[in-house]
């Protein structure tokens, strides 16, 4: 039997802890990521980053960047590349983790992700309140997109991958990441 759950702000004050995300109080712990891994996060955050300040729609933050999900017990999730509009963005900045989920977290998958864990954590990120999910296979080189509203579309390289709600005019071929 646990004796107590962690609380964010001691997750957030226990730095040497490697990677890890806080579900419901619980520590879990994440393996390192490869190189192709990495190399997804960097273009999508490039994507993402660059569309967003060119029209002033909010701000990105990268992988590592803790969203609380919940309170009482915590939940702490960190996506690969995150998205939030300005209207929900603090100011300042609170040094610790984000208040609240994302508007959009985008996963990048890796080989030892299980479809389950994969599953669980897109409801978690839908039911904290995020407004979209991409979840991104680099083996299948497809992009799920969940979106708030109930809709699941699985974009393939030779699509487009938009969100004109989220992100007005961005359009990227798909085959620019794959």
């Amino acid at each position: 039997m646990i004796d107590s759950l962690m609380t964010a702000k001691e997750l957030f004050q226990m730095p040497d802890l490697g990677r890890c995300e806080l579900i419901r109080g619980e520590i879990i712990t994440m393996p390192l990521s490869g190189a192709l891994h990495g190399r997804y996060i960097v273009i999508l955050e490039r994507w993402l980053g660059n569309h967003v300040a060119e029209h002033n729609l909010g701000m990105t933050f990268g992988a590592e960047t803790g969203f609380i999900l919940g309170r009482n017990p915590d939940t702490v999730r960190a996506p690969d590349v995150a998205f939030v509009v300005n209207e929900r963005v603090p100011n300042p900045l609170p040094a610790g983790f984000f208040p609240g989920p994302p508007d959009l977290a985008v996963e990048v998958l890796s080989p030892s992700d299980r479809a389950s864990e994969v599953t669980a954590k897109t409801r978690g990120w839908q039911a904290a309140g995020c407004r979209e999910i991409w979840i991104v296979d680099p083996e299948t080189q497809t992009i799920t997109l969940h979106r708030a509203e109930g809709s699941i579309v699985q974009l393939a390289p030779a699509d487009v991958l938009e969100s004109p709600t989220l992100l007005p005019g961005f359009r990227k071929p798909l085959a620019d990441l794959f």
